[in-house]
């Protein structure tokens, strides 16, 4: 219970930190599986193959995982509002079904990413000399999905409720396997994109084997116990009614992407795997957002959940600064040292001089994100995640998709294709604003209402 007080009642932006910095370390690592094949595959197969690991291929992969990565904040959000109540027979319920979930939904997705892998490439027009070797990565992928979803929905629970740091040794180790497997199967074996997908899966299935320990080998209330995985009717909706829109809310940036990485495809593979070595760089950036925006959500839920709303309020403007702060910061490194770190994924000029112009148009222009992120996980948190779903869909699907669609066909160059994620992150920011204000002054009602009729009741005493 000392992590539970301590989010309750310590300086906000110490427990804001407490989440932030495990949850950023284990994305690190996490991405570390889809970079160390980047580099390794850039550095000894060459740029087809750079492309073919990237690109097209990284945009399918993150569509899969984002949607089991928003059912996992479901099942954070939920966990961490009964735990900040004491509600412990629903916290039980809520872990159980939420691992029911991961492998029912992990073992769908397998299948239908297996099938539909070729088809999607070529729909999303991946070059002729990358299609064949992105075909064979994708679907190996694929194979680890159900591990990949164990371990995030596992990784979700143990944050819940305060346990920031498991998380975190559990994909280090992982990501220590992935890049010895890499320079072995890759390098040593010579096994191709196979090689590079095959030590990503038998890495995510490691991280998932040490989460289903800790959780399996625990006397505390979050213990999970095999025999008892089964869906709860009543849990799974409430899970499911924050992670689908949640995964839909970061698919909807997949499914711009998806039309933007066509038109990248459109202009060769050099600048294929110029986008796939910038996206590497740009990674951090997100990494660093998102941990903001997952810390948010935990903190804003255990004290939902505890009817702290003035603590609520606060995290919000403390986070909102650090962001921004952050989003400055790695701006700056990324506009100055933007060739250097694009070298380290590929020894091509002509990829390093496209990736460098990227890298020198859009990260000075983060700090337009940062409103979306940290708002949409306080009031997800909060339980509310049907309306950030639906201000993505409006301010960065809809504007971006009729962007490419009627600017860059009369204006076809890359830096008119990229103007659409500045313009589409300010404009949902500025979405996001009016809500969260009208999302406080109902709160702000609720409050006042629970606090009157406390009175009330004391009184009539």
């Amino acid at each position: 219970m000392e992590e539970q007080n301590r989010v309750l009642t310590g300086p906000v932006y110490r427990q804001i930190l407490f989440f932030f910095f495990p949850i950023l370390f284990g994305t690190f690592f996490q991405q570390l599986y889809n970079t160390a094949d980047a580099v390794i595959v850039g550095q000894v197969l060459g740029t087809e193959a750079l492309a073919a690991v990237g690109g097209t291929t990284g945009v399918l992969a993150n569509f899969v995982v984002n949607l089991f990565v928003g059912i996992a904040s479901g099942t954070t959000v939920v966990v961490a509002q009964h735990f900040g109540a004491g509600n412990y027979n629903g916290l039980r319920r809520a872990v159980h079904t939420s691992m029911a979930l991961s492998f029912a939904g992990g073992a769908v997705l397998t299948v239908l990413g297996i099938a539909l892998a070729r088809g999607a490439l070529a729909l999303l027009g991946t070059p002729s000399d990358v299609i064949g070797p992105a075909t064979v990565y994708l679907r190996i992928y694929f194979l680890g999905v159900i591990p990949s979803f164990v371990y995030n929905v596992g990784s979700g629970i143990l944050r819940a409720v305060g346990d920031t740091k498991r998380p975190l040794y559990f994909l280090i180790i992982a990501c220590l396997v992935n890049i010895v497997l890499d320079v072995l199967l890759v390098a040593v074996i010579r096994m191709g994109v196979a090689g590079a997908a095959l030590a990503t899966i038998l890495s995510q299935l490691v991280s998932a084997l040490l989460t289903l320990r800790a959780l399996t080998h625990t006397t505390r209330v979050y213990r999970y116990i095999p025999a008892d995985t089964r869906f709860d009717k009543n849990t799974l909706r409430a899970v499911l009614n924050v992670g689908i829109p949640a995964g839909f809310q970061s698919n909807l940036y997949s499914v711009s992407n998806m039309l933007i990485q066509s038109v990248v495809n459109s202009f060769g593979t050099s600048v294929v795997a110029a986008w796939t070595a910038y996206g590497k760089i740009d990674s951090f950036f997100w990494m660093v957002t998102a941990a903001y925006g997952v810390a948010v959500t935990t903190f804003a839920g255990q004290n939902y959940g505890a009817r702290r709303f003035d603590r609520v309020r606060k995290g919000v403007r403390v986070t909102l600064a650090m962001d921004l702060v952050s989003a400055a910061a790695i701006g700056a490194l990324f506009y100055t040292f933007a060739p250097q770190l694009l070298s380290i994924f590929s020894r091509d000029a002509a990829v390093i001089e496209v990736g460098t112009t990227m890298a020198r148009f859009l990260p000075p222009l983060y700090f337009t994100y940062v409103t979306v992120e940290v708002l949409a996980g306080t009031v997800r948190g909060c339980g509310d995640a049907v309306m950030p779903t639906v201000l993505v869909a409006l301010g960065v699907c809809v504007l971006r998709v009729a962007w490419v669609l009627i600017f860059v066909p009369s204006h076809r160059s890359l830096v008119m294709l990229f103007v659409s994620y500045p313009i589409s992150w300010s404009l949902t920011s500025v979405l996001f604003v009016f809500y969260y204000l009208r999302f406080q002054k109902r709160q702000t009602l609720r409050e006042q209402a629970a606090r009157r009729a406390a009175e009330e009741k004391e009184a009539s005493v």
